[in-house]
């Protein structure tokens, strides 16, 4: 029998695409489950914001009676204004080794983004780039975070026999902390702050940190303009991110600069890591899981690196020292022994310019594939 693709209509539908990775990657102890609570979220239409700019459609393969397969195709129409071409993604895709399952699901978004009027289709990506994005063609046997997607080692192959090529490929480090901050780094950080009169908060509690929420993402919009396939977070992306990760991050892990007039110009988001956390969830926080959260929250030698951001008009002016100085000290403090980087892009000398003050190892690259219709 051939490959039958089902388009998802249901909430039973939905229920199934979101579990499918459940069951592709069982016993694969590199792959991190996601939350199925936060997956639904992002997916369904009335609950992701960014559906206020963005339209979606999601696939399931079937061989022989079996689920082998899914994929979502994506237009991101702020995106495509940005970049004044029109782009469809692919993104959410999981199949069998079988070129006849990747080739239909591939197709299948393909036929989708033609009848939408795209002329080109670039993926893995999800629907803003605070999604997980990128698919991994180096780093099979090394342990994923939650901020990436994980897949198998055939994916690629598969991907470049149906003409899709390189756009752009995203870079992550492990990283090894010293046990004193670097004495040009405390040096450099110091003059900064004096010469400009910065300053790092001091929050003890995370409701501290939430009168600064909104100024972070502010900085965020205005550093990540340029950005490989970002649009600025409109203000219902913003507010729900507030809520979802502003009550339980550990503020000291999140340093943030301010000038005299106590506005936002820099920040940094540092969280312990919850690789091994996730594992243990099972896709689940209840009724065990949040208490594997919340063990990995208080207690762990590795950290995860997820946001930095400058504002432009302090660019170029040393402030990533002062950021770099006060994670360092984070990570002494806790006794962090190893960090991963997580995706940066691979054009961004400045940020891989950082890594020079740490022991390091480039272990894991990600590719954004990209094909003409």
């Amino acid at each position: 029998m051939g490959v039958f693709i089902k388009e998802v209509k249901t909430n039973k539908e939905l229920m199934k695409f979101i579990k499918f990775p459940f069951k592709h990657y069982t016993g694969n102890k590199y792959w991190i489950p996601p939350l199925i609570m936060d997956e639904k979220k992002n997916l369904c239409k009335d609950k992701n914001p960014a559906f206020d700019f963005c339209e979606a459609s999601y696939w399931l393969a079937y061989k022989n009676g079996n689920l082998v397969g899914r994929i979502a195709g994506i237009i991101n129409s702020r995106f495509n204004e940005k970049v004044g071409k029109s782009f469809a993604r692919f993104g959410y895709l999981e199949f069998t080794d079988d070129k006849d399952v990747s080739t239909e699901l591939i197709r299948t978004v393909e036929n989708w983004a033609k009848e939408k009027g795209a002329k080109t289709v670039h993926g893995p990506l999800g629907f803003t780039d605070m999604d997980p994005e990128g698919m991994l063609i180096e780093g099979f046997e090394e342990l994923g975070t939650i901020a990436t997607i994980y897949n198998y080692s055939y994916y690629p192959a598969h991907i470049e026999k149906l003409g899709y090529t390189k756009d752009i490929d995203w870079l992550e480090y492990e990283l090894v902390p010293g046990k004193e901050v670097p004495e040009k780094i405390g040096r450099i950080a110091d003059a900064v702050r004096a010469r400009y009169s910065l300053r790092t908060l001091n929050v003890k509690k995370p409701k501290e940190l939430l009168p600064y929420a909104y100024q972070i993402f502010d900085v965020l919009n205005m550093a990540y303009s340029d950005i490989y396939g970002f649009v600025q977070l409109t203000q219902k992306q913003i507010d729900l991110y507030v809520k979802q990760y502003f009550g339980f991050i550990k503020p000291d892990y999140v340093p943030v600069v301010v000038d005299e007039n106590n506005k936002v110009i820099a920040f940094g988001i540092t969280m312990p890591s919850l690789s091994k956390a996730f594992q243990k969830c099972k896709g689940r926080l209840f009724p065990f899981g949040v208490f594997h959260i919340l063990k990995a929250m208080k207690d762990n030698r590795h950290a995860d690196l997820y946001l930095t951001g400058v504002r432009p008009d302090y660019q170029d002016k040393g402030v990533n020292a002062i950021l770099m100085c006060e994670t360092n000290k984070i990570f002494k403090k806790y006794n962090v022994t190893k960090v991963e980087s997580n995706p940066e892009l691979e054009t961004n000398s400045k940020v891989q310019a950082q890594w020079r003050f740490f022991e390091k190892r480039q272990h894991k690259r990600r590719r954004c594939y990209i094909k003409e219709l």
